[in-house]
């Protein structure tokens, strides 16, 4: 049962993988006719390559190390992103899963929640303060938002009464959003802030960052920490469909996949649309309205759990 499990698993990988890069230019086509002008359509047929072109590009240029850089983190920090965002691909609900994780809410939080180790330890080992800067930012930008978030997933469970997303796309349920709307709202805001998208992309910053956290990286590691960015959507988005979306018809593959399509069309339609925030409007956002409100709504929803 181990070698077809391995199998199975790196085929997903893959698939992962190839669904990732084809994300990326969905996102860049989306993008361009958001600003009234045309994607990449250069490449072969509608600039459907587009990404393999860039992975060549990215992959064989040259490997530049800061001559001042602590090599050894420098390489294993876009590594353990792009790992990172692969094992949270683990608990992908499937009827036919390589195997079952009873724990899955669990488990996604604590991968989740492991994913800051790869920004600040890129950011430390580039030994570049703008680098170090735009980690400290990412590690605070953390600390805030993963208490509320945790918590969302509590007041989502009290529904649910399960911690595995298979069991939760088979049940027949309403969904969650429906009832959860604001709890919904707020789920999104967090995860934006998760994958450090716009308007949350306080690791990264253009303007007074120079770039951030990876401004010390080029060629193949930048293209792993773009890598494990765009695999952290995908992943989000499957996990909020199962969580908000889940109900009998998630027993077909292809309506999980709609939903996930449309989430991660979001995540476009956030960046086509926001500018980034003001650092200190995130900290209010997430300690001083999403903290008493979550709380708020799991008083009502703890008694409501036993009638």
């Amino acid at each position: 049962m181990l070698i077809p499990s391995t199998i199975s698993i790196t085929i997903s990988f893959l698939m992962i993988l190839l669904a990732m890069a084809f994300y990326t230019l969905m996102e860049r086509k989306f993008l361009g006719y958001f600003h009234l002008r045309k994607g990449p359509n250069k490449v072969s047929l509608m600039g459907i390559p587009q990404p393999f072109a860039d992975a060549m590009k990215l992959f064989f240029k040259e490997q530049v190390f800061p001559f001042t850089a602590n090599k050894t983190p420098f390489i294993m920090a876009p590594m353990l992103g792009l790992m990172l965002a692969l094992l949270m691909w683990v608990i992908f609900p499937h009827q036919n899963n390589s195997f079952w994780m009873q724990f899955g809410v669990l488990y996604f939080m604590c991968v989740s929640s492991m994913n800051v180790y790869s920004t600040f330890i890129a950011g430390w080992g580039s030994n570049s303060k703008y680098a170090l800067l735009g980690a400290l930012r990412g590690i605070a930008q953390t600390i805030s938002y993963e208490i509320s978030m945790a918590l969302i997933l509590i007041s989502m469970l009290t529904l649910k009464l399960n911690m595995d997303f298979t069991l939760m796309t088979n049940s027949n349920k309403s969904w969650v959003i429906l009832m959860l709307l604001i709890v919904s709202i707020m789920w999104f805001i967090s995860i934006l802030a998760e994958t450090n998208r716009t308007p949350f992309d306080f690791a990264e910053g253009e303007s007074e960052l120079v770039s951030g956290f990876n401004v010390e990286y080029s060629s193949g590691m930048f293209a792993l920490i773009f890598m494990a960015e765009y695999t952290s959507i995908l992943a989000m988005s499957v996990i909020t469909s199962a969580l908000f979306f889940s109900s009998t018809l998630m027993k077909h593959s292809l309506i999980l996949i709609l939903f996930t399509t449309m989430i991660s069309i979001l995540f476009i339609w956030v960046r086509a649309t926001l500018p980034r925030m003001r650092y200190d409007f995130l900290m209010a956002l997430t300690w001083k309205t999403f903290l008493p409100l979550i709380l708020a709504m799991l008083m009502i929803l703890m008694p409501l759990k036993n009638i």
